[in-house]
């Protein structure tokens, strides 16, 4: 007994070392400015023999920092293949409100930032051929979530985004007529960076275009609800705002999840 139980402990020690979450940096480029992503996986879950979703993640106007490489582990441990784009060049990210305005500025109104994303999302797909390009998606913080939106009106073949505290872009007729992707929009309720009148623009718009959307409004929660450091953030910084809110948090993540359920089902 005591031979068979030391011979279980050391399969479950070799079973728990193989499956582990890969990852890696990716370097690219676009538009001729080197940028460097982050890969995401869980090789006991995904192999070129068993392909899996594959999910973009957009970071926050702050840049491809540790929170965006966080989401990303943990769309890897839910068996995800993620990959972190990066928007603003290999090693570029903010740290005050002046500088990564300055950097976002540049994609806002311009094909620029769906063509940004797009870079990003070829490089998901091509992923060492572990990712089913039938099941795939965008997700995007903030200006991320921005990025996601205008990346869906591009025409990408994206099954679904989520925008989690995302700049609010209404549709157009000719970006509704493009769009493949069914939309989560995960919104703090008292976010004081989009207005009610802003809010109910786009909402019209979506309905107008007959898009498959859900708009969920999270109560008592400001901008940046989703990130545990929003709150040091405001603080060292001194932009109002922002805050992080668990409970929000942590419904959205769930509201992803069941999002990633229905869209990423197999259809028989």
């Amino acid at each position: 007994m005591k031979k068979l139980l030391l011979l279980l402990a050391s399969l479950a020690a070799t079973f728990a070392a193989h499956a582990k979450i890969v990852t890696k940096p990716v370097a690219y480029e676009h538009a001729g400015v080197k940028l460097e992503g982050f890969l995401a996986y869980d090789d006991e879950k995904v192999s070129s023999d068993k392909k899996a979703p594959g999910v973009l993640v957009v970071p926050e106007w702050w840049g491809l920092n540790d929170y965006a490489k966080n989401r990303a582990r943990q769309l890897a441990q839910l068996g995800y293949v993620a990959f972190a784009a990066d928007m603003y060049g290999a090693g570029v990210t903010a740290n005050d409100p002046k500088k990564a305005n300055e950097l976002a500025g540049q994609f806002y109104g311009k094909p620029l930032m769906a063509e940004r994303a797009q870079a990003g999302l070829d490089q998901l797909l091509a992923a060492g051929g572990l990712v089913d390009p039938a099941r795939v998606a965008a997700i995007g913080y903030c200006f991320g979530g921005a990025v996601c939106q205008a990346l869906a009106y591009s025409g990408a073949p994206l099954a679904g985004i989520v925008s989690f505290h995302g700049s609010l872009i209404p549709a157009s007729p000719e970006a509704a007529a493009k769009n493949k992707a069914k939309f989560l929009i995960c919104h703090g309720a008292v976010d004081p960076f989009s207005t009610k009148e802003q809010v109910e623009a786009f909402k019209q718009s979506l309905d107008a275009g007959k898009l498959d959307y859900q708009f969920i409004s999270y109560a008592g929660a400001i901008h940046a609800f989703t990130n545990p450091e929003a709150d040091k953030v405001a603080q060292a910084t001194g932009l109002t705002g922002i805050g992080y809110n668990a409970a929000a948090d942590q419904r959205s993540w769930a509201h992803l999840r069941g999002f990633f359920g229905e869209i990423f089902a197999v259809k028989k």
